[in-house]
């Protein structure tokens, strides 16, 4: 049987990094990945900044969610060309740390890093992008494993 964070990990690289989004008409925009008994379901609002949840559930029951805020911090560049190099970063999730991107990838003049704390039970992290060493985008993200009544 799969393991949520090789899922998680599927479900990203499948997701944002390569996936159209379903417009709702409250505006939202939703990503969502399925394999076996697993679904992911990624629900953001906005562009810069944003903000949103992904959830995932387990046979039918929500089982792990993570919220996150972020945009651009600096006029230096545009969202376009930060979302480009984001792409990029996100495509390279670890099943050690299924939340955003790796720790670190340079490209470039572009650097992305990712700091987090705990595990996928609960967890919190901060994501940020330079350019030419000025900081130019911040996500802070948190979640966990979640239960119903």
């Amino acid at each position: 049987m799969m393991k949520l964070n090789e899922f998680l990990v599927k479900a990203k690289i499948t997701g944002y990094p390569t996936g159209e989004a379903e417009k709702l008409e409250t505006g939202a925009k939703v990503l969502s990945y399925q394999e076996g008994d697993y679904k992911y379901v990624d629900t953001y609002f906005g562009f810069d900044p944003f903000i949103g949840e992904e959830i995932v559930f387990y046979q039918g029951k929500f089982i792990w969610g993570m919220n996150y805020y972020g945009g651009i911090v600096s006029e230096k560049v545009s969202a376009n060309e930060m979302i480009v190099f984001l792409k990029k970063a996100m495509s390279l999730v670890k099943t050690d740390r299924p939340f955003r991107g790796p720790s670190k990838f340079n490209e470039g003049n572009w650097k992305y890093t990712d700091e987090s704390q705990g595990t996928i039970e609960k967890f919190k992290g901060k994501e940020k992008i330079y350019y030419q060493e000025e900081l130019v985008y911040e996500l802070d993200y948190h979640g966990g494993m979640i239960k119903g009544k």
